[in-house]
């Protein structure tokens, strides 16, 4: 079963539960026009007694979605996949954020723009699928490391 908590406004929180999982608040950056690929951020909590591996997942707005982490390494931002997931143990709660973990949304099929927020789903081994839905803020809303940056991304 699936509860669904949304407050009025952009910068609400909102949160979605699967089992012993609890999602909170999914959110994405504002894209220029031309951008070919976007992020989403998002926390989750295991309030279970088992681990949870987060696998995949989609968007409505991409044709990609790929769990990818960043590292500053002798001064210069790294990103890599993880091909492996992003497990989250029982009692932890794991964040993906701007300059560390995030999923990177490929092939975008338009600009995400504030006020137009959008749906997706998170893969778990454990959970299954979870339907959720990314809030849009501008880059004003929360401060983006430089090595988060990802137009220039190829695949």
């Amino acid at each position: 079963m699936m509860t669904v908590v949304a407050l009025a406004g952009a910068a609400a929180a909102h949160e979605f539960e699967a089992g012993d999982l609890v999602i909170d608040h999914p959110w994405s950056r504002t894209t220029p026009p031309v951008a070919k690929t976007g992020t989403g951020y998002v926390a989750i909590t295991n309030n279970g007694a088992e681990p949870d591996t987060l696998v995949g997942g989609s968007s409505e707005i991409s044709e990609g979605f790929e769990l990818h982490t960043s590292e500053i390494i002798e001064g210069v931002a790294k990103m890599r996949p993880l091909t492996e997931g992003l497990t989250i143990a029982p009692g932890e709660t794991v964040t993906l954020e701007p300059g560390g973990t995030h999923a990177m949304l490929t092939g975008l099929k338009k600009p995400i723009r504030e006020g137009e927020p959008f749906a997706g789903t998170l893969v778990f081994e454990r959970a299954g699928e979870v339907p959720i839905e990314f809030m849009i803020e501008g880059f004003g809303g929360r401060p983006e490391p430089a090595g988060d940056a990802h137009d220039g991304h190829q695949q």
